[in-house]
């Protein structure tokens, strides 16, 4: 590794790239970073770069909570190994190259908190039962005028909705997205103008579960650094305005066994399980897929943001959206998107959670009831319980208490990231609580 390291390195250099930045997301779902000199970027892939295990308990306002016992103390230190062949050179930032981090202990052995190694597990163990799962990513973001306090007062685009109109101020910035994109190897299914105020949302093209944490991660920075550069700045927090729609970040997902899509057709024993699994967990799964507090005031009822556990064939108001494959498109395309999710989700722990979830209704034979076509929200209570649909979480108390109850997710976390977890949500929610919404939002507007 140290060898293709410092062959990048001495690439990278003489294409003018000064510097390499070695990233990951913490449990706010907030990208942290460091940057090494390029001629550095061998060194650090051996011995790694050294961050102080502090970091795991990081809440969405930057304060160090001490609440989880096992990093109680100011003292410690990890290393920071990038994950070398994962390396691109930052099309929007040519002076600067990227690639993804593990977390590891100071002797180099694994370190409990890290979430791309939880993933990366998870994923071992789907393999040796025989199943490999597909996820992409559906970002959506806000614009607005470099400097903006907010996006209400100064809206980046002011619509129709879905209207190349709303694109056209937005002309050389769409442009930059779209070469950046290809240059950083993130392929682009489609981008345009969506229903929220400013709201613009792209989508990326399925890969593996590990590269696609990684190229949320890497899409995000390659937005941030298009929009600096045409006079912009997003916004990709879950809720940019009280009154209006906020941003999803959806993960699709689907699931195969030996080359076949396990989610085409009317999806057999397997893939109804897989499915069934995840209606089973979804409060889990939301308590670590849309974890902020805004999070929750994101998901009410009317606002295509799913606030009630169901699912549906391409329900925009479900949680779990089924899309079918078509004689059109292939049995290739079948999948189900998971709605509550959003950008203060760490992408490692999302998709480990949503893996473990699904391959546990499979395991467990789980059966799937029927799909729901309409907006469960209109019902009355009578109805919504003869159907068995109940409200999701709607504090993060609730998603606490539906984390803990729930040992698949647990499992997955593993005690001490769990502690660390529960530990950041327990500060962000004490720093919530002598606020009102609009400060709410405010804060959590620029954090991601």
């Amino acid at each position: 590794m140290t060898k293709a390291a410092s062959a990048a390195a001495k690439d990278l250099a003489a294409a003018g790239v000064a510097g390499a930045q070695l990233a990951w997301a913490d449990n706010n779902g907030i990208p942290r970073s460091r940057i090494v000199p390029i001629a550095g970027l061998g060194e650090a892939a051996t011995r790694g770069v050294g961050a102080t295990t502090l970091f795991a308990v990081f809440d969405s306002h930057d304060t160090i909570t001490y609440a989880h016992p096992l990093l109680a103390t100011p003292s410690g230190d990890i290393r920071l190994v990038p994950v070398i062949e994962r390396l691109r050179r930052l099309a929007g930032q040519p002076a600067l190259a990227w690639a993804p981090v593990r977390q590891v202990a100071a002797d180099g052995s694994p370190w409990p908190y890290c979430q791309r190694s939880v993933l990366e597990r998870q994923v071992a163990a789907a393999a040796e039962r025989g199943f490999e799962l597909r996820a992409g990513y559906e970002l959506e973001f806000a614009v607005a005028p470099a400097g903006s306090p907010d996006i209400a007062s100064s809206p980046g685009h002011r619509g129709p909705a879905y209207s190349p109109h709303a694109l056209v101020e937005l002309d050389a910035f769409i442009a930059a997205l779209l070469h950046d994109f290809e240059a950083n190897g993130l392929p682009l299914y489609q981008l345009h103008a969506e229903y929220g105020l400013a709201q613009l949302e792209l989508s990326l093209r399925a890969t593996d579960p590990v590269a696609a944490a990684d190229d949320q991660l890497l899409a995000r920075q390659t937005i941030h650094a298009a929009a600096h550069a045409h006079g912009l700045r997003a916004s990709f927090a879950p809720v940019v305005d009280p009154e209006a729609v906020g941003n999803g970040w959806h993960l699709h997902t689907s699931l195969w066994r030996n080359g076949c899509n396990l989610l085409a057709g009317i999806p057999d024993a397997e893939g109804a399980g897989y499915l069934a699994g995840l209606l089973r967990d979804l409060p889990a799964l939301t308590a670590v897929t849309a974890p902020s507090v805004p999070s929750t005031a994101r998901l009410r009822p009317g606002y295509f943001a799913s606030a009630y556990g169901f699912w549906g064939v391409e329900n925009r108001e479900a949680p779990l959206r089924y899309v079918p494959d078509s004689e059109l498109l292939g049995t290739a395309h079948a999948n189900v998107e998971l709605k509550p999710s959003d950008a203060s989700a760490n992408p490692y722990l999302a998709l480990a959670v949503v893996l473990a979830a699904g391959l546990a209704g499979i395991e467990e034979a789980l059966t799937l009831p029927e799909p729901i076509a309409e907006d469960p929200g209109t019902w009355t209570e009578e109805r919504r319980a003869a159907a068995g649909v109940t409200r999701l979480p709607r504090t993060p108390a609730e998603q606490d208490a539906a984390l803990i109850s729930s040992p698949r997710i647990t499992g997955v976390l593993g005690e001490e990231l769990l502690g660390a977890f529960r530990a950041v949500r327990e500060s962000d929610l004490k720093w919530a609580a002598e606020r009102d919404i609009d400060e709410i939002v405010a804060a959590h507007l620029w954090r991601y």
